[in-house]
């Protein structure tokens, strides 16, 4: 299942797996990323529920921002590989 979904979202895990060089990689980042993204799809869910109760489309783009950082936030935590994690993290 993890290489179906490695397949799918290829554009984006090579983006950050790709490059060489030296990186540092901690557990922890894995964990705080899979937090991170998890807390922005749940702040896209309360602007989408916001903006509806509001009735007002300027909302969208917090929901659109806030779930595209959650997604790929989610993607690279779960199924990037460490240099791909460090990369988000901006470690070097």
């Amino acid at each position: 299942m993890k290489i179906a979904l490695r397949q799918l979202f290829a554009p984006i895990l090579n983006y950050f797996e790709s490059g060489d060089g030296d990186y540092v990689y901690k557990a922890s980042h894995r964990k705080i990323l899979l937090f991170m993204g998890s807390l922005f799809l749940v702040l896209s869910i309360i602007s989408l529920v916001a903006a509806i109760v509001a009735s007002q489309l300027a909302g969208f783009l917090p929901i659109l921002i806030f779930f595209i950082g959650g997604f790929i936030c989610i993607i690279i935590g779960l199924l990037g590989n460490d240099h791909a994690v460090a990369k988000i993290w901006g470690s070097k």
